[in-house]
């Protein structure tokens, strides 16, 4: 029984580690900078910085499960599960660098065009990842929100400053 299970674990473990280490490696990029966020001026209904760590946390587990289900089941739909694991792992790299855009070089505006850059992605991923696997896609669905969120704050405060 172990034998059977042991390549499923491997392969959540590495699908779950990659978007965790994307985000911690944009933080560590990004960590000096972070207290701009308590210096600009944000839209009332932006949440306190505390909170975007967690929310973050959980959405890269929900993303690495999502492409885990992908390549678990590639045989399905081979063309769009190949498609849609590299435009995520495209996200992935777009998303890294959209903290190093909006903390560190203070280019809200270079960062609100890279989020909707993003968002397309993610929407595409989304696209992708249904053919393949139903709940893959819509494991998808809160990262696209945030992000569609993440945009409307970030324009906000492009506006603001």
């Amino acid at each position: 029984m172990w034998e059977k299970i042991k390549p499923y674990i491997k392969t959540y473990v590495v699908a779950i580690a990659i978007p965790l280490t994307v985000g911690i490696l944009s933080a560590l990029f990004t960590k000096d900078n972070m207290d701009i966020y308590e210096e600009i001026i944000v839209p009332d209904i932006a949440p306190p910085s505390w909170l975007f760590p967690i929310v973050w946390t959980i959405l890269y587990v929900l993303m690495g499960i999502s492409s885990g289900l992908v390549y678990s089941n590639r045989e399905r739909e081979p063309e769009a599960a190949r498609t849609g694991l590299t435009t995520y792992a495209v996200s992935l790299v777009i998303n890294f660098a959209w903290s190093i855009i909006f903390f560190n070089a203070n280019a809200f505006l270079l960062a609100f065009i890279w989020l909707i850059l993003l968002l397309y992605k993610i929407l595409r991923t989304i696209y992708y990842y249904y053919k393949v696997d139903k709940i893959a896609a819509f494991l998808q669905i809160p990262y696209a929100l945030w992000v569609a969120f993440a945009g409307y704050l970030n324009f906000s405060i492009w506006l603001m400053n």
